[in-house]
């Protein structure tokens, strides 16, 4: 009679982990291999390789490189991270925020400042921290040679999406992001403006796109309007990171039950009855998948909900038995991976998601 070992045994689980491990490692790859071009040194927007993706979605795809590093300690996604920023400086005005044909929406610009701050907390690089903080003003003061005051509103509060066009109205895409970049630059230059305007942003985003009641947030709002009810994952994400990093610096008790609110808001609203992420069909929306990965950890791991695991495993098992030969998988985890013309967003969920899931 031999003994096996049961499949909780410290043995299968080491084999489960490394396992998981080796296919989160496959996917980054293969993911990197694919889109990245060397010689640009940017990612190109589908897998027929003809252009270069949309600019706020390449930092992104600089947080994925992040994440892998932090996960296997290989110096080669670090040297990536070193390509693709020499890659963007040449590709996109050498970072000048005041190229407005380059960098022409706030967002684009905050999701930027997020993810070289991060690339700064990684490397101790002052490049990249310098080019942080000048991107936080710009976008919140405004640019003489441009010709804006900024997203800032400092009438009435919140953060305007678009150039010289109030019309266009105060996203939630810009106003989660500034909250999360400004507690990003708090954490590293312990400045307390950074913390007074991530509070600041805040409060103006929970009085007017954040419902109280079941934590959905709005796209936007306009004016003195009602908001825009309607609902994207990467919002979701953006509140919850901004959440729990407040959550974390104050330690106020509603900061935390905002980000289990939209958490919970994405698992049973914004998934099918198994629990599989929705997906969106517009431009660039397959990459919302990605952002949701950043957030939804912290929320796991800095506030200790460790209930939101199986739900994020089982969307990775799903999207990982659907992956094509090439190891690429699709924004809707339920699918096979289409073998025509992929887009690099919509290839972006899965290898983001295994990145920092344990």
């Amino acid at each position: 009679m031999h003994n096996t070992a049961s499949a909780s045994s410290p043995v299968n689980k080491k084999k489960k982990e490394k396992a998981a491990q080796e296919a989160a490692t496959l996917a980054i790859d293969a993911f990197h291999s694919t889109f990245y071009n060397k010689d640009f040194g940017v990612y190109y927007e589908t897998t027929e390789c003809k252009k270069r993706a949309a600019i706020w979605t390449q930092a992104m795809y600089w947080d994925m490189l992040t994440n892998a590093y932090k996960r296997t300690g290989d110096a080669k996604y670090l040297n990536s991270l070193n390509d693709f920023f020499e890659g963007m400086k040449r590709q996109y005005a050498n970072f000048d925020w005041h190229n407005e044909k380059e960098w022409f929406i706030y967002d684009d610009i905050m999701w930027w400042v997020i993810s070289l701050a991060r690339g700064y907390e990684l490397t101790e690089n002052q490049r990249y921290l310098a080019l942080s903080e000048s991107g936080f003003d710009r976008v919140w003061n405004g640019s003489e040679k441009v010709g804006d005051k900024g997203s800032y509103d400092p009438e009435n509060g919140g953060m305007f999406w678009m150039f010289k066009d109030p019309a266009k109205g105060k996203m939630s895409c810009i106003n989660y992001p500034t909250v999360i970049a400004a507690m990003t630059l708090y954490n590293i230059t312990e400045k307390k403006e950074y913390l007074n305007k991530a509070k600041e942003i805040y409060r103006w985003s929970r009085e007017n796109v954040f419902d109280l009641s079941d934590g959905k947030v709005a796209d936007s709002k306009h004016g003195n309007g009602r908001p825009a009810w309607k609902t994207h994952v990467y919002n979701q994400a953006t509140c919850i990171g901004a959440a729990v990093m407040l959550y974390k610096e104050t330690g106020e008790e509603f900061y935390k039950q905002d980000a289990i609110l939209a958490a919970d808001y994405v698992k049973n609203k914004m998934s099918d009855s198994k629990g599989i992420l929705f997906v969106e069909n517009g431009v660039e929306q397959g990459i919302y998948t990605a952002i949701f990965a950043e957030y939804i950890i912290r929320l796991i791991e800095d506030c200790n909900q460790k209930q939101y695991l199986p739900w994020m495993r089982y969307n990775i098992e799903n999207g990982w038995k659907n992956r094509d030969a090439r190891n690429l998988t699709y924004k809707d985890f339920n699918k096979p991976c289409p073998t025509e013309v992929l887009e690099v967003y919509d290839a972006s969920a899965c290898p983001a998601l295994m990145q920092v899931i344990p």
